[in-house]
């Protein structure tokens, strides 16, 4: 597809939407102030954006508040991997290349959180063990090094209307996860995968 105009520098940015809103940097930290740290301690999910030889890679990570990660202190949290379809796609890239950036989200509220930093894949027993569920610990945890914190305005969430029920989608309106399975592999049974995924799930939580 090709387009009559695209912005090709920064200068062109800028002369297209005019000066930033000096609120904005402002309110970056390089450490979790404790407006921030009393924010995110109340978040059960975060998207998590790394980066790897084969691109870039955004994943969901949720848990019950309280679980999903730990403030260690101002400058550092851990995030325990919990099971999932060992792809391993957020910590092939965080071995090859620490970047990391972490969105979070809370339910009913229409702001979010983002966090920059390095991240460090640890596999110290006791840490790990510490993140334990269930009689399961994670094998590993993602450890991050706070560069930057900074919370998004609700604009996003306001126009997408994230939180109202009379958003939401029937789950009948949507494919099922065997269908879209099917849909790259087309011998796949997305039937029985279909029934079986609710027992699957619940029983690998953790």
């Amino acid at each position: 597809m090709e387009f009559n105009a695209s912005i090709k520098d920064e200068d062109a940015l800028v002369a297209l939407y005019g000066p930033i809103n000096k609120n904005s940097l402002a309110k970056e930290t390089d450490h979790l102030t404790d407006a921030y740290q009393t924010w995110i301690e109340r978040a059960p999910f975060m998207a998590v954006a790394s980066i790897g030889e084969g691109g870039l890679d955004c994943s969901p990570r949720g848990d019950k508040v309280g679980q999903l990660f730990r403030v260690i202190d101002k400058r550092t949290i851990a995030i325990p991997d919990r099971r999932g379809n060992n792809r391993l796609d957020t910590l092939r890239n965080l071995v090859g290349d620490s970047r990391i950036s972490l969105l979070f989200l809370t339910p009913g509220i229409n702001e979010s959180l983002r966090i920059n930093g390095d991240a460090l894949v640890v596999t110290d027993r006791q840490l790990c063990e510490s993140f334990t569920i269930n009689g399961k610990a994670p094998l590993s945890v993602i450890v991050v090094s706070i560069k930057s914190v900074y919370f998004q305005c609700a604009r996003a969430l306001m126009r997408s209307e994230l939180w109202s029920v009379d958003a939401h989608i029937a789950k009948g309106e949507l494919p099922t996860a065997g269908e879209m399975t099917k849909s790259a592999l087309p011998e796949f049974d997305a039937q029985s995968y279909d029934e079986a995924l609710p027992g699957r799930q619940r029983d690998s939580m953790y």
